[in-house]
């Protein structure tokens, strides 16, 4: 890895990810970890935390991370190409008409869930064509609390991501290393080290306001006046978190 490249992340969020991979056991001595690299400040972010820990963890591990191009107008990951090359760290960009296919697949579903799912099936592919057990996502602490919310409102459950977990192929685990962090640090950390964002404006996306914009509008309103409530939060959702509770 070229270090002039390597961008040290803060030690808050170095601490945050360490306690999280600890308390869920989620790297383990010889994983092969795949970043889902969307490109956003989060998984940008996560990218460099999960160096950082490579680096000096006491078990050994790899990192490599791959893109998933859902062939949009709106959506220009070349740029990352470059970058991860500057970093050496490998990377994959996997390319499928996702938007195109679902005008002739999705029934009764919205485009978000289903693309989303195209995206997760698809990184799973990659990832055991490719000899790797874990696959790392960049939802944070503000994301599962959105999620908590969107279940206790509209689902009738109290439900969030899990931090790690295995599929139900049992052949892969899901690790999620940033569910103590907060988004404004990560948004903070990209500004500050200039990471080469990209962003995705998925035409289905804002066309209309989602049910998360709403929650995280609402979150954004309680919290100025409960400076705590994702500390709270958090200790709510610590239950659904593990293994055997939440959603994936």
């Amino acid at each position: 890895m070229d270090k002039k490249n390597f961008i040290k992340p803060p030690k808050s969020l170095l601490r945050q990810v360490g306690r999280a991979i600890a308390d869920y056991e989620m790297i383990q001595e010889g994983d092969r970890v795949m970043l889902g690299l969307s490109g956003g400040k989060d998984s940008l972010s996560l990218l460099h935390l999960l160096l950082h820990l490579q680096r000096h963890a006491p078990i050994h591990f790899e990192v490599e991370a791959m893109t998933v191009d859902p062939e949009m107008e709106t959506f220009r990951p070349e740029v990352l190409r470059e970058y991860m090359a500057s970093l050496g760290v490998p990377w994959h960009m996997v390319s499928q008409p996702i938007m195109e296919q679902a005008e002739g697949h999705m029934r009764g579903d919205s485009f978000c869930s289903w693309c989303a799912r195209m995206k997760r099936g698809i990184m799973y592919t990659t990832l055991r064509e490719r000899g790797f057990n874990v696959l790392a996502l960049g939802q944070h602490l503000d994301d599962l609390a959105e999620s908590f919310l969107m279940s206790a409102f509209h689902e009738g459950r109290l439900n969030t991501m899990k931090a790690h977990y295995q599929i139900d192929a049992e052949d892969l685990r899901v690790i999620r290393p940033l569910v103590y962090a907060r988004e404004r640090q990560l948004r903070d950390f990209a500004l500050e080290a200039e990471l080469p964002i990209v962003i995705e404006n998925c035409p289905a996306c804002y066309t209309k306001p989602t049910q998360r914009a709403h929650m995280k509008e609402l979150l954004a309103q309680e919290e100025a006046g409960t400076p705590h409530l994702f500390k709270t939060l958090l200790s709510t959702m610590k239950p659904l978190m593990a293994r055997d509770g939440g959603r994936n």
